[in-house]
């Protein structure tokens, strides 16, 4: 069919019957390198909280500032795809990606905690363009019903990037750094200092700017379908127009609560895990012994999502939201009430059932927007700043009740995931109905 735009061209529309599997497979390596440049904050946390004698409240300003720039950044990213497109969003994520690898360099050249930190705004800034380009991308490239299988299929190759970077971190950071500690006691019989310290951070990122940079080049010149969901129709036409917004969708905004809840838990676990396995009650680890014990629980989540999306082939996304939410909480609450190596197991396993519930709950927020759905997902994301605050409340309870009794926020955060599942994601028989309109283009 065609429809008319708002500057009365007509376009003709369709859904597309078929997964593109092709530019599927190259927006993967976008989740591939946001999900290593996340994780990669796990590692330097101890490590910088080692350097700068920090407090975990301290040490969680690193994430703070990281997802912090989801909720300022989120918005504007939204308006960026509607005026330059999907494609040219990448690129420009992946640009603004490097620069902030890059000023990792001057951070550590002269020890400045605070330009560790601008240095992470910046860098968490092309990540959010990334993910609000990218995610939505990607449900649109197939059949409306098979969208949750797709996203969770992509979000595995970010889970893959999850997994491998506590590894490249506690090799090339942590690892580095006793190293160099051996070699100066041996040759000199003195401590290392800060600075010499944090020159292990200086290399990861060199080559971390390299590849993101090269990455920009490579998205520039791939021939991407061209998908016109985010453009503005007049008031009336599929729903979704401009007499529409966000706010008239309940299932989104209560989607983005759901995300900022998530990532919030996710992300406070995976922050202070390392501390968590170093802990004399549960396994007493080095710091590089349990930065690479971390890889299990990205690790989890990224078999999680292989899972999850066959799995959503014959169970619906919503009831398989319920179950992973309900094994989560589980886990954590043994892990809370545990010790040992029962509490080590427990905590790590909590990943796989963290697996599925970003790509299901950001699908399920942004279902039936049609042209809402560049600024729906900016919404969606701007949850992610569950990441900044909540690990800061985790952080003050590990300083002020033990790392190990801090886990009840993250246990309680896990309920509202449930709910979500159960009733959160339904769309209201008053809200506007939209349909994800893709036109063809170059």
């Amino acid at each position: 069919m065609a429809i008319a735009n708002p500057q009365g061209t007509r376009i003709s529309s369709y859904t597309p019957n078929e997964t593109n599997y092709s530019a599927m497979a190259m927006v993967s390596t976008l989740f591939f390198m946001w999900g290593f440049c996340t994780v990669l904050n796990d590692v330097l946390i101890p490590h910088l909280q080692t350097i700068f004698a920090l407090s975990y409240v301290q040490a969680s300003l690193i994430q703070l500032a990281f997802f912090s720039s989801y909720f300022i950044f989120a918005q504007p990213a939204g308006k960026l795809v509607e005026v330059v497109g999907y494609q040219r969003s990448m690129v420009i994520g992946l640009i603004t990606m490097g620069v902030g690898a890059l000023l990792f360099i001057p951070a550590a050249t002269t020890v400045t905690y605070a330009l560790f930190l601008a240095a992470q705004v910046v860098l968490a800034a092309g990540v959010t363009v990334l993910q609000v380009a990218a995610n939505p991308y990607v449900t649109i490239l197939g059949p409306p019903e098979t969208a949750s299988s797709r996203l969770n299929l992509t979000q595995a190759f970010n889970t893959l990037g999850d997994t491998v970077a506590p590894w490249f971190g506690s090799i090339l950071i942590l690892g580095g750094t006793a190293a160099a500690v051996k070699h100066a006691a041996a040759v000199h019989g003195a401590e290392l200092t800060r600075a010499q310290q944090a020159a292990s951070v200086k290399l990861p990122y060199y080559v971390l700017a390299g590849i993101l940079i090269l990455l920009a080049v490579a998205i520039a010149l791939y021939k991407f379908p061209r998908l016109e969901v985010t453009k503005d129709f007049r008031p009336g036409e599929l729903g979704g127009g401009k007499g529409d917004s966000v706010w008239n969708h309940p299932h989104l905004y209560l989607g983005a609560i759901a995300i900022f809840i998530y990532v919030g838990a996710e992300v406070s676990i995976g922050s202070f895990l390392v501390k968590y396995l170093a802990d004399p009650t549960i396994a007493g680890l080095s710091l590089e012994a349990g930065a690479k014990l971390v890889a299990f629980y990205w690790g989890g989540m990224m078999v999680g999502r292989f899972i999850g999306s066959a799995l959503m082939q014959k169970i619906s996304a919503p009831k398989l939201l319920v179950l992973s939410g309900v094994g989560a909480a589980v886990l954590v609450g043994c892990s809370l009430f545990g010790t040992g190596q029962f509490a080590e197991v427990t905590i790590l396993a909590v990943g796989l059932f963290n697996s599925i519930m970003f790509p299901t709950i950001f699908t399920l927020a942004v279902a039936e927007l049609g042209p809402l759905t560049g600024r729906g997902s900016g919404l969606v994301v701007q949850g992610i700043v569950g990441g900044a605050v909540i690990p800061v409340f985790m952080g003050y309870c590990a300083d002020h009740y033990g790392i190990h009794r801090s886990l009840l926020l993250p246990f309680v955060c896990y309920f509202f995931i449930i709910f979500y599942g159960l009733r959160g994601y339904r769309i209201s028989p008053s809200e506007p109905t939209s349909h994800l309109e893709a036109v063809p283009g170059s």
